[in-house]
């Protein structure tokens, strides 16, 4: 079995600029870390420290209990979709550690470049926050509460 890590697969401009971007983060073994209000605030400040960094802004951002899924766009020439994702990542991998929590990101993360032949981005939104429904729960998306976004309110949806 070939233990070795893989370089992650898109080109590291691919992330730059006015782009937007699905990514989707895991922990590791599956853990369920995302299961209070005070790991998502915590999370969230990391997140949100991490887009402001980095000029960029989250469509939605929705923490499951074991993985996170993000749409996120650059706001600027100079925005870096990926280092927003190692940031946040290397941010809350250090606050885990602090915390002696024994759970930590699987390694790299998956992600999807929205080209503009794909479908509008609202309809990326809706179905990222479908997430919790289809995975049993809850019946309505909009009483999930680990879930925001720096550009629409979700309350008006």
């Amino acid at each position: 079995m070939d233990f070795t890590r893989r370089t992650h697969r898109l080109d590291r401009d691919e992330y730059q600029g006015v782009v937007c971007c699905a990514f989707t983060c895991c922990v590791q073994d599956k853990q369920p870390l995302f299961v209070t209000s005070d790991m998502f605030k915590v999370f969230e400040e990391k997140l949100r420290g991490a887009l402001k960094k980095n000029e960029s802004d989250a469509h939605v951002y929705l923490f499951m209990p074991d993985h996170v899924h993000l749409l996120l766009e650059g706001r600027s020439e100079s925005s870096d979709l990926w280092k927003v994702i190692v940031d946040f990542k290397q941010a809350t991998g250090y606050w885990l550690r602090s915390a002696v929590r024994s759970e930590k990101w699987q390694h790299d993360f998956y992600d999807h470049i929205l080209r503009d032949e794909e479908d509008d981005v609202e309809k990326q939104v809706r179905y990222i926050l479908e997430n919790p429904v289809r995975a049993g729960i809850v019946e309505d998306w909009m009483s999930y509460p680990y879930k925001s976004s720096t550009i629409y309110d979700f309350s008006t949806w």
